[in-house]
């Protein structure tokens, strides 16, 4: 099968079919990368699902700090799913080929779920915000009924917007090329094989990414200025120690994203190098999912108490 189909129209040659190349340039590893990726999806499986069960099965747990857990393991779920899996069949099959209008539906899923991670760690920042700075009142603003509108909302808030990106960036024409040198579709490389000047497109995806990353990682520092402000001021050690360590794991999260996000996404189209891109790229996509379970698991007490309860049931 050709994977690139021309058609040739007032001397512009318009790509129909773009070639994920994923980690074809190392053909000897084929095989150990399909272990390797298949290894880090079981854990990313289990370990989130994992979370999930528990949280939902214990009643030490049903908290909104372990609700917003919950839906944070699924939105992880969801993430490697759309590019873990990918790279999976692409080693299995050999057949690297994605169409348009299947590398577009993979663009929008994968940056609807990048904004509503971004912000679900900002939900997540302002329910340990509540809880440390305004504990007299965390029952009564984190009810039920809010902690669903802001999970509900984190959710969905993207969707129209990234749809609406991806029709403009895929409205464009792709000439010449067809090989992206990444493995799933990401905007800055699909703008690289883009036509004509990709600038507009350019400071479109910026716009979006200080509304849905800037926006939200501002609120993240805001709250977290307020958090260990209050808890230096507590009178003991232990009781610093205890409050700091409901919010460790969330904000080793927060870095572990958003660190490697940046740099991605946060810089001029000119400067992306293919292969740092895909380091980056599999770090925040992959292997930061796997570890979340892990993070929240051994650092947090209350989920250590709960696992110890359930295999001491079984």
């Amino acid at each position: 099968m050709n994977p690139e189909e021309i058609n040739v129209e007032d001397n512009v040659s318009t790509v129909k079919q773009f070639v994920l190349l994923g980690f074809s340039d190392i053909p000897n590893l084929q095989w150990l990368l399909s272990g390797v990726f298949s290894i880090i999806y079981i854990i990313n499986l289990v370990g989130n699902s994992f979370l999930i069960i528990i949280t939902k099965m214990d009643p030490s747990l049903q908290k909104p700090m372990y609700f917003f857990l919950a839906n944070f393991s699924s939105l992880e779920i969801c993430y490697v799913s759309v590019t873990d899996r990918r790279i999976l069949v692409s080693i299995w099959t050999q057949d690297r080929s994605i169409s348009l209008l299947n590398c577009a539906t993979q663009m929008c899923t994968f940056l609807t779920l990048a904004v509503t991670e971004s912000l679900l760690l900002a939900v997540m920042s302002y329910d340990r915000y509540m809880a440390v700075c305004n504990p007299l009142h965390y029952t009564l603003v984190m009810n039920s009924k809010k902690c669903i509108q802001l999970a509900t909302g984190s959710w969905l808030s993207g969707i129209p917007i990234q749809i609406g990106q991806t029709c403009q960036i895929f409205s464009l024409h792709f000439c010449n090329s067809n090989k992206i040198e990444h493995f799933f579709c990401d905007i800055p490389l699909i703008l690289k094989l883009a036509c004509g000047d990709t600038s507009v497109h350019e400071l479109s995806a910026y716009a979006v990414s200080m509304l849905f990353a800037v926006d939200p990682f501002m609120l993240i520092l805001v709250s977290y200025s307020k958090i260990i402000s209050i808890i230096l001021r507590l009178p003991t050690a232990t009781g610093r120690g205890k409050a700091f360590s409901t919010c460790s794991s969330h904000l080793l999260v927060v870095i572990l994203f958003y660190g490697s996000a940046s740099i991605t996404y946060l810089k001029p189209k000119s400067n992306h190098s293919a292969g740092t891109d895909r380091v980056f790229s599999l770090f925040y996509t992959i292997v930061t999912p796997m570890f979340n379970p892990v993070i929240y698991s051994l650092r947090n007490k209350e989920v250590i108490a709960a696992l110890r309860k359930l295999l001491s049931k079984s």
